[in-house]
């Protein structure tokens, strides 16, 4: 028995949704003229393609039951949907499907439970779909958004598919509205931002949302930023060939964030900063071939965790903090890095790329605009040791006291510059020996030449440049010589320089190699 509608005056385009929504057919109402089609002509479709909202609202909130042994759904193509699509709090009873319409009211689903929404092609005035449910696939491949998609704390069991996806952020008052606006408590501006009742930065807001699959929004142009603080994509966002035009300081901001995977490359441009701070990415975050930019800090990813960072764009412009990071594969070039790198607490184990130096990753963990930080290095060190470069460890441990002797009063700089000098701060311990050498080898040369008069001479001895010299640079006298013999005229100043520089290289050396022993970071 075939129902009568509760609408009056339904129009053959309502009537034959009407009569398919049961069995879920489709009813394509396009012309077949690509061009005519386009929703973006929406305003121009005549009544034949005209649907009420409410008529699809009724449809969906179960105003007709399926066929028996079919599922009931809409699927509509080419339709003109005059005022606002509203299921929002419903529990919709079939699919909404969706291809190449016009809704020019836009589309409330705040808090509805729905089994699968495919709005694919379509031209959207906005979306307001936070805290719903979908026990599906959640599609908007390739339709267009103006007003901006809200999607906060949503759960959606199956894929995200944005791909081609164009949206635009738009200033909104909705607190504004008599329906929400509470007379004893007005909000500041602040809070109605914090609340997201004025968010014309953000096209995509979807903090606290939840996708058990993929998120797929690869070639999405977005005008205005998306904020995904703690969205969790158990399958990874996959963000490759997009365009985010930030239209306030950030172009993502998703503080928290958890995900399989994030691939902002490929063709990925950001115009913006992106922010991942305490972001968690359990397989890589990859900014290969993206292009990056951002007046200031242009990646944000502090305190973040993830399995591998590549971090090889074609272009970046702006400040990287990678501060109190924990990496596993950090897979960079140094001089891809145009500004300030925070690097502070970052800790990584293993790092890859191509063809760099020792020198190219010190100017690398010296970049830091706030001034000498000491772990940089240590964790330097630690990974060339690690790997079995110890040359290399070493020389990343000078470059750190070389660098931190800038930060010292005068008498410590210059302290500093004689243990360099002597001993390369313990960690070239030859140079003391090279000294001793030099000065053994002049020492000997001159008493050679104008030997010291002897002290007693009743007392019988044999003169031994050698053996003097060396022993005026020991500290104590070890083969009793300085004691037997007095340098004459000018040979008194060598004499009195050789045993200022034994103390000197003693004390050095026992400076530098209590330095390198010690076990923490030196301060």
């Amino acid at each position: 028995m075939r129902l009568k509608p509760p609408f009056p005056r339904m129009n053959s385009a309502e009537r034959r949704i009407w009569d398919a929504y049961p069995s879920g057919s489709w009813v394509d109402l396009r012309s077949g003229d690509d061009q005519a089609d386009d929703p973006a002509n929406g305003p121009g479709w005549g009544p034949e393609r005209t649907v009420r909202a409410e008529v699809v609202a009724a449809l969906l909130r179960g105003a007709r039951p399926p066929e028996s042994g079919r599922s009931a759904g809409l699927r509509l193509a080419g339709a003109h949907i005059t005022g606002v699509l509203d299921l929002a709090d419903a529990t919709l009873t079939g699919k909404l499907h969706m291809v190449n319409c016009y809704l020019p009211g836009g589309v409330s689903m705040t808090d509805t439970i729905a089994v699968g929404v495919r709005l694919r092609g379509c031209e959207i005035a906005r979306i307001r779909a936070a805290g719903c449910t979908v026990n599906a696939m959640l599609d908007f491949d390739g339709s267009t958004v103006h007003g901006g998609i809200r999607l906060d704390n949503a759960q959606v069991k199956g894929q995200v598919r944005f791909s081609g996806l164009r949206v635009s952020a738009e200033e909104t008052t909705e607190a504004s509205d008599n329906a929400v606006r509470d007379v004893r408590r007005r909000m500041s501006e602040e809070e109605l931002r914090e609340r997201g009742h004025r968010h014309g930065q953000w096209a995509l807001w979807a903090g606290g949302m939840t996708v058990e699959g993929g998120a797929f929004m690869r070639d999405m142009r977005v005008n205005g930023g998306l904020r995904i603080i703690g969205a969790k994509f158990r399958g990874g966002i996959y963000l490759q060939r997009s365009v985010i035009t930030a239209t306030g300081p950030y172009a993502i901001q998703a503080d928290f964030m958890e995900a399989g995977a994030a691939e902002l490359s490929r063709g990925f441009h950001a115009t913006g900063t992106i922010r991942m701070r305490n972001s968690r990415v359990n397989g890589v975050l990859s900014f290969d071939g993206a292009t990056l930019r951002a007046p200031g800090r242009v990646l944000h990813l502090s305190h973040a965790q993830m399995d591998e960072l590549i971090l090889r764009p074609d272009s970046i412009e702006g400040e990287v903090n990678l501060a109190y990071s924990r990496i596993g594969v950090l897979l960079d070039a140094p001089a891809d890095y145009p500004g300030a790198v925070y690097l502070n607490g970052l800790v990584y184990e293993a790092l890859r790329g191509s063809a760099w130096s020792v020198n190219d990753r010190l100017v690398w963990v010296d970049k830091d605009s706030y001034g000498y930080r000491p772990q940089p290095y240590e964790q330097l060190a630690a990974w060339f040791r690690r790997i079995g470069h110890e040359q290399d460890a070493r020389r990343v441990l000078l470059a750190k006291q070389r660098r931190r002797r800038r930060t010292l009063r005068p008498a410590g700089r210059i302290w500093g510059r004689l243990l360099d000098l002597v001993v390369g701060y313990g960690y070239r311990p030859w140079l003391a020996g090279l000294w001793v050498a030099v000065l053994l080898a002049a020492g000997t040369g001159v008493f050679a030449a104008v030997p010291p008069t002897q002290i007693d001479p009743e007392e019988i001895r044999v003169f031994q440049p050698f053996v003097y010299t060396l022993d005026l640079l020991a500290p104590v006298s070890v083969f009793e010589q300085r004691g037997a013999w007095d340098p004459t005229g000018w040979t008194r100043w060598l004499a009195w320089t050789l045993i200022a520089s034994g103390w000197i290289l003693a004390t050095a050396l026992i400076a530098g190699t209590a330095r390198v022993l010690r076990p923490g970071p030196s301060s």
